[in-house]
């Protein structure tokens, strides 16, 4: 299994962190089984599997549900849980309960979005022994703030401003770093600029790894098509036509035949 020093490592040699973010324990199974380093079940699911239009639905209930879940199909994988909306930016109390939440669920880590006013809470969390990615560039629980789903750090002041949060991050103690919609120049500023490795969705390939959601790169969600996705299948596709044969197998009568039935 991996474990959080290995991080460190992967970015000292050069070798690339693939990371991909799962929901449930069917798709979870499938991920045990392949190359993909680790996990992470992102607070997307707010969006991917209950359809809400934002990630500002997720809770920490819900995020250690399907943590659960996710860990139950991929025993042996790295896994990350989210913490969503506001769960650490209340009291310390209750942001440690949020975050045990998560970890008693099965994940090995926390990802946090956003460093600015909560310096302390991240080291704090850090200190009480629990690894935390942080996030940085479109932090989608912002996205109110930021305008919407945008590109960041688009200009010199901005990405200088998003290397200093970067630095911040690293020294509250974060294993690594998620940098999303940033411009790809920008993220290999930050990411030869900071010791722990970078993550990268949308922001390039010079980032130490890349990561996205599994339903994006299956080819799932045919009203999402971003810019930074590449669809690995066409998984929309296949699964209507299996479910084609299946609506016209029992209306033929072909399905159940004999030795489908006892």
């Amino acid at each position: 299994m991996k474990s959080v020093l290995d991080f460190a490592k992967w970015k000292e040699r050069g070798q690339r962190i693939s990371m991909v973010t799962c929901y449930d324990s069917t798709f979870a199974k499938i991920l045990s089984a392949s190359g993909v380093d680790c996990v992470l079940v992102g607070d997307s699911v707010a969006m991917t599997i209950h359809g809400h239009a934002d990630t500002l639905a997720a809770t920490p209930d819900l995020m250690a549900l399907h943590v659960a879940a996710v860990r139950k199909g991929a025993p042996e994988k790295f896994i990350v849980g989210d913490m969503p909306f506001l769960a650490h930016r209340g009291s310390l109390d209750a942001t440690l309960g949020a975050v045990a939440k998560i970890m008693q669920a099965g994940a090995q880590a926390v990802k946090i979005e956003g460093v600015k006013g909560s310096e302390p809470t991240l080291a704090h969390i850090v200190d009480s022994g629990v690894p935390v990615m942080g996030h940085l560039g479109l932090t989608p629980q912002s996205l109110h703030a930021l305008g919407g789903f945008k590109v960041q750090a688009t200009d010199e002041r901005a990405a200088e401003w998003l290397l200093a949060q970067a630095r911040a991050v690293e020294h509250s103690g974060c294993f690594a770093l998620v940098l999303e919609c940033v411009p790809s120049d920008v993220a290999r500023f930050v990411t030869d600029n900071i010791r722990i490795p970078t993550i990268g969705i949308g922001a390039g390939p010079h980032t130490s790894g890349q990561v996205l959601v599994l339903q994006d790169l299956l080819g799932l969600n045919t009203d999402f098509k971003p810019k930074f996705v590449r669809k690995y299948l066409d998984g929309a596709t296949l699964v209507k036509e299996a479910l084609d044969r299946f609506d016209k197998d029992v209306k033929t009568g072909e399905f159940p035949t004999p030795k489908e039935s006892f």
